[in-house]
């Protein structure tokens, strides 16, 4: 798929205080940090199952998504803001949390299967198509695959939390690319501060 300019970005996680700050929720930390840089608050929308905003970034129009929806059920949300807002696929960013990229990193994509994220894979199965771009937040991984559920909603330990928030806001530095449509410089700059 080719990029195009951005106007929806959706944050994965799960609802609730006992989540919160799991290592599920990286896409939910994303928005917490891109909502407090821009001064915006995500307010209950029933229509969209989720938490929503309306803001400008790099001078375009961008809608907020946090689906309320628990993570397996995220496609539920994202449809109904593509529809609502009639923005297609292709000009949506979900932000998500990665199992294979260590704490720390973060990468851009265009494209591509869920790669076992049941959020992601909820959304390809509901909206018939994998065409969205993504920005995988690094978590690390147990090791084991029988440990991925539990180690997933538990909270990091300081240091991968402070990795965590360092890729976050590494990916806040290069949105203003991503959402004009540039990805590649937006991977490229990314990628290689992150890769130092």
């Amino acid at each position: 798929m080719d990029s195009s300019p951005i106007k929806l970005i959706v944050g994965l996680g799960n609802p609730g205080e006992k989540y919160a700050k799991t290592r599920h929720n990286a896409g939910f930390l994303f928005l917490d940090a891109l909502c407090a840089q821009l001064g915006v608050t995500l307010k209950a929308d029933k229509q969209l199952f989720g938490r929503s905003a309306k803001t400008l970034i790099a001078g375009s129009e961008v809608r907020l998504l946090a689906p309320d929806t628990f993570m397996n059920l995220s496609g539920k949300s994202v449809l109904a803001a593509t529809q609502y807002y009639k923005i297609a696929l292709h000009e949506i960013l979900v932000v998500h949390d990665e199992l294979d990229l260590d704490a720390g990193v973060a990468r851009l994509k265009l494209g591509g299967g869920h790669g076992g994220n049941n959020g992601l894979r909820d959304i390809a199965q509901r909206c018939a198509t994998t065409d969205f771009a993504r920005l995988r937040i690094g978590i690390g991984h147990p090791g084991v695959g029988r440990d991925v559920s539990g180690y997933v909603l538990k909270q990091p330990n300081r240091d991968d939390q402070n990795k965590i928030e360092h890729a976050i806001a590494e990916s806040l530095r290069v949105l203003d690319l991503v959402v004009q449509g540039e990805f590649p410089r937006a991977m490229n700059e990314l990628h290689t501060v992150l890769a130092k």
